[in-house]
């Protein structure tokens, strides 16, 4: 079974009102890429992944004008692709969602949130997603409420050979220090933020610890925007969100071969998931952002991840077409998990 994990940069830009894609000549989102150049390119990269579960990270928008399934699953027929089915969990407001496009004929997913509904209120501990958690982030011995922008998507999920296991898709993301007077100010707020993230970092490793300690097979997936090495706030903090998440010192840690390689060393190559033009400095910037993470009890279902970069992946790199279609689709590349399921 291949399981992939996929941002897809202004993918909510490529449908209209009536969730169909619009697949003309104007311009898309994408930096000098129009809509039917990004949206053939996604059908190239889709196609060629042939998965049978995408997690989707910035889906289409999803609310009272739009809805995400519908797009994806327009999507997915428009270029035959078989993980044709989608599903959503507590959509958000920022026309960045997540969804899973899977495959019915090979597994089923439903949207299957655990946790305290919290409410507006809070709760400790790892209430349900769309709620609030109750956190002291600045110690100062009151509590802070922290939500999440993006809440993670939850899912039971069951292949057809009957084999049950959990997937949570995540997208953690800083914001940006909007509104600063000064750049001291700027610094507070980003140092505010960062405290939030690492936050929802520890709330998702509540549930992950709840899952493991049930014996329940996991598998967490997305883009975690934050890893060794990243930003100027790791000594501050100590730690990354990807660390915290992994949890490497506690008793239920997940794995991810690249993160493990990132964090083993502080000087030298580590694997990247995405490329960012620089325009100050012209020059792209790569870093590791996107994971797929399996609980201990996976481990033994013979798993191999592939990052499909384009200069980087032999494979990728021999076959022109596919090597410009990720380039032109989105400014992350898939991360792809083969396991005997």
């Amino acid at each position: 079974m291949r399981i992939a994990t996929y941002n897809v940069e202004w993918f909510a830009g490529l449908f209209d009102q009536n969730d169909e894609l619009f697949n003309d000549s104007a311009w898309s989102r994408r930096w000098n890429v129009t809509r039917a150049q990004q949206t053939e390119a996604l059908g190239t990269v889709f196609r060629a992944m042939d998965a049978d579960a995408i997690m989707v990270i910035e889906a289409p928008d999803h609310g009272r004008n739009h809805s995400a399934v519908a797009a994806l699953e327009h999507f997915a027929q428009q270029f035959d692709i078989r993980a044709r089915r989608a599903v959503i969990g507590f959509a958000n407001d920022t026309q960045q969602e997540i969804v899973l496009l899977y495959d019915p004929d090979v597994m089923t997913a439903a949207h299957d949130p655990m946790g305290e509904e919290s409410g507006t209120k809070g709760a400790r501990g790892a209430p349900r997603f769309d709620g609030s958690l109750r956190i002291d982030l600045d110690f100062d011995a009151s509590e802070d409420r922290v939500v999440f922008s993006k809440p993670p998507l939850e899912l039971a999920v069951e292949t057809r050979s009957g084999f049950a296991f959990r997937m949570i898709g995540a997208h953690l993301k800083s914001k940006a220090p909007h509104g600063a007077r000064d750049d001291n100010h700027a610094m507070q707020i980003a140092i505010a933020n960062r405290r939030k993230q690492l936050a929802q970092a520890i709330w998702l490793r509540e549930r992950i610890d709840a899952h493991i300690t049930d014996q329940t097979p996991l598998i967490l997936m997305g883009d975690l925007n934050d890893g060794p090495g990243l930003d100027e706030f790791e000594n501050l903090f100590g730690r990354s969100s990807v660390e915290i998440i992994l949890g490497a010192d506690s008793a239920h840690p997940l794995y991810d071969p690249h993160a493990m390689r990132a964090l083993s060393q502080r000087i030298g190559a580590v694997p990247t998931t995405s490329r960012f033009w620089i325009r100050p400095e012209k020059r792209f910037l790569q870093a590791l952002l996107d994971y797929i993470m399996v609980c201990p009890a996976l481990r033994a279902h013979a798993p191999q991840w592939r990052i499909w970069h384009p200069l980087d992946d032999p494979a990728c790199w021999a076959d022109q077409t596919l090597r410009e279609a990720l380039v032109t689709a989105s400014d992350h590349f898939p991360v792809t998990l083969d396991i005997d399921l």
